[in-house]
């Protein structure tokens, strides 16, 4: 993760640019379930953060520690505001530089080793106490990104473990990012296993759920192939790939 990105020109790793992703991500939440009485509690979020450090909680501030957030406490506690610059129309026909104030929760981090059997036994874990509590929510979604092989065993069988939890509207959902650091092309929302180059990304593909219907059609606007057997995944992405996989990843059936 302390490489940069194969499409940027070295000046930010994957682990900083993720972040920014991230953090970008729960902004948007945030402002999806704003409402003129508060911010409501649409979704929990949990960041898992894993690598040389072990396994753990990754929010910081207000929320370090905590493995599961309703929207709510995000939109109300981020750790700090950073003061950041975007280009905007002048009003003119021109551009003009304008100050922003962008939220942190979340900070990169890029340490040896990748355990992710253990990552996807913890995600299992709060998975189950989720569900025994919202029997009868919409299945939970769990979005593994990584850089590199497992560390730590074959993470297929926790995979599976944790694919085959359910409510009572369908099984937990698994979709798996991997980061590049070449300038090959991405291979997004694979059908097949037959386009992928070698043992880790097959692996990777069959720890990946069929994707559901409502975001076949979401992606099927935008010019992407599918089928019934599109799978919740991307291999050798870049910025724009993971930008558009997390969006599509925790986009609800309908937000009430």
């Amino acid at each position: 993760m302390q490489e940069p990105f194969g499409s940027l020109d070295g000046h930010k790793t994957k682990a900083a640019s993720l972040a920014d992703a991230i953090n970008r991500l729960l902004q948007n939440l945030v402002l999806k379930c704003a409402k003129s009485e508060g911010i409501r509690d649409y979704y929990h979020v949990g960041v898992i953060g894993y690598g040389g450090h072990g396994v753990k909680p990754a929010f910081t501030g207000h929320l370090a520690g905590k493995e599961l957030v309703p929207v709510s406490e995000i939109g109300n506690h981020p750790a700090r505001l950073e003061v950041r610059t975007k280009t905007v129309e002048d009003g003119q026909g021109g551009m003009m530089e304008q100050s922003v104030k962008f939220p942190i929760w979340f900070e990169p981090t890029a340490e040896g080793g990748t355990p992710m059997c253990t990552a996807l036994h913890r995600a299992s874990n709060i998975a189950v106490t989720w569900l025994a509590n919202h029997p009868n929510c919409f299945p939970p979604i769990v979005i593994n990104i990584s850089d590199g092989e497992s560390s730590d065993g074959d993470p297929f069988n926790p995979s599976y473990d944790l694919m085959t939890l359910s409510s009572s509207d369908g099984e937990v959902l698994l979709f798996n990012l991997h980061l590049s650091s070449s300038n090959h092309r991405p291979i997004e929302f694979p059908e097949t296993e037959d386009m992928l180059p070698d043992k880790h990304s097959k692996l990777l593909f069959s720890m990946s759920s069929p994707l559901p219907e409502y975001m076949r059609k979401i992606i099927a606007q935008e010019g992407v192939d599918v089928s019934l057997n599109t799978r919740g995944f991307v291999f050798n992405a870049d910025m724009t790939s993971v930008i558009r996989f997390l969006d599509i990843g925790t986009r609800p059936a309908n937000l009430r």
